[in-house]
């Protein structure tokens, strides 16, 4: 496999291996909220419960982060990705097994342990392989994985559901298929040849003397960028956290005040829960060649980068409308679902411009030997954040979630202003 492909070759290769990976991560963790009404009832817990057992995954995942990302800038993102994908895939299996509801949160927490060490590992792997006129455009088509994992999360689920009958079942298929794409990432990825690295990560990335530059990481934290980097996944990272643990369960709950049954609304959802992630997979894409072609015609890496997403935040405040949809007592419930899909929608669609763009700014922020420990303090800063709002959200009734709405209008403003004044290249003394 090495002798057969070209560099050039080989780049897009790893880039189909870690979108398949990322599918497999976002397909393992969309099964708890998709066949939520199901495990809730085997275990005899309620929302409270089940929104402790998404904080399990959330409290690891925020820990092991800045973890992972350390480690792939110690170890590269080979041996650092196909641990993650082997311990995931196995916490899968587990939770599938699990004999009680502890064990359950046990393996959740494991898969928040391991899940990160792909976008720590994707991160730079992009940026060694790619050189900046294609990064955003091939960090997307990576990360869009996770999108498409959601999109196909309700069909590939319900339709397993159905021939299996049991949603153990649907959890150990769901591991068995992360370990047979661990065992192809094996043989896929390599370190870029010296030629590709002059390119990507070249001559400003190194010290006269030809060693990489970077920060030690005492100076690392005092770096505006880094906070800045904090700061924006801690206050963005809920919305989308919202829409991958609650808008399924949220959405067959409309259903079931319709006096549909759990069979009904796990069919609804399976057909038109996935469209959100979908049209936002497609338009976080979009808006990273958008940011693209901008550096091709001149404009600076980050500017471009933040242009892009400052204009996305204007579909922020749609968020605001959807309790007064769902309330409103004269409107077919068809178009009450129809009207809150395409919100939805417009908002997956800002979520994945900034999740797919701003791990791009922070690798054209910091040195390269950086950019993982980076990543990884920014999105364990994301994954806390995203914890205290998922506490929030299972607290309250959904009779009170207008406020809820109200705050995810807001939040993505306030990122875009942190970006404006915060983040910009961060260069370490040469000392």
């Amino acid at each position: 496999m090495n002798k057969i492909l070209k560099p050039s070759s080989r780049k897009w290769v790893i880039v189909a291996m870690m979108f398949l990976a990322i599918i497999c991560n976002y397909l393992d963790r969309q099964l708890l909220s998709i066949l939520k009404p199901e495990i809730l009832e085997h275990f005899g817990i309620g929302d409270l419960e089940y929104a402790w057992i998404v904080n399990v995954f959330l409290l690891c995942y925020a820990i092991m982060y800045p973890i992972s990302g350390m480690l792939v800038d110690r170890f590269g993102p080979k041996k650092v990705i196909l641990g993650g994908l082997t311990i995931w895939s196995l916490a899968c299996i587990g939770g599938g097994l699990a004999p009680n509801v502890w064990v359950f949160a046990a393996c959740r927490g494991f898969l928040g342990l391991a899940e990160p060490t792909i976008f720590a590992g994707q991160l730079v792997a992009v940026t060694l392989w790619f050189e900046k006129k294609q990064r955003a455009t091939a960090n997307s088509l990576c990360t869009v994985g996770g999108s498409l994992g959601a999109v196909i999360a309700p069909i590939v689920i319900a339709w397993l559901m159905g021939l299996l009958g049991y949603w153990q079942h649907v959890f150990v298929i769901s591991g068995v298929v992360g370990l047979v794409i661990a065992v192809f990432w094996i043989f896929i990825y390599q370190t870029p040849p010296k030629e590709v690295l002059d390119v990507t990560v070249g001559s400003e990335s190194k010290t006269p003397s030809g060693e990489q530059k970077s920060f030690k990481m005492k100076n690392l934290l005092k770096t505006r960028s880094l906070w800045g980097g904090v700061l924006i996944r801690l206050v963005s990272d809920p919305v989308w956290y919202f829409c991958c643990f609650w808008l399924p369960g949220f959405l067959r709950s409309m259903g079931a005040h319709q006096g549909l049954s759990n069979e009904q609304t796990l069919n609804m959802i399976q057909w038109i829960g996935g469209i959100p992630f979908l049209v936002g997979a497609i338009g976080g894409i979009l808006t990273s060649v958008w940011s693209d072609s901008m550096i091709k015609k001149g404009m600076t890496a980050i500017a471009a980068r933040k242009k892009m997403m400052n204009t996305m935040v204007i579909i922020a405040p749609l968020c605001m409308l959807v309790p007064f949809i769902n309330g409103a007592a004269n409107m077919a419930f068809g178009l009450k679902i129809g009207l809150i899909i395409a919100i939805f929608s417009l908002v997956a669609v800002m979520c994945l411009s900034w999740l797919y763009t701003f791990p791009v700014v922070l690798a054209e922020s910091f040195p390269i030997r950086n950019v993982a420990t980076v990543m990884g303090i920014s999105c364990g800063a994301g994954a806390l954040g995203s914890m205290v709002f998922n506490q929030f959200v299972g607290s309250i009734p959904e009779s009170a979630w207008k406020i809820l709405f109200i705050v995810m209008g807001t939040l993505h403003l306030f990122a875009a202003i942190i970006l404006t004044k915060m983040v910009r290249k961060e260069t370490p003394s040469e000392e």
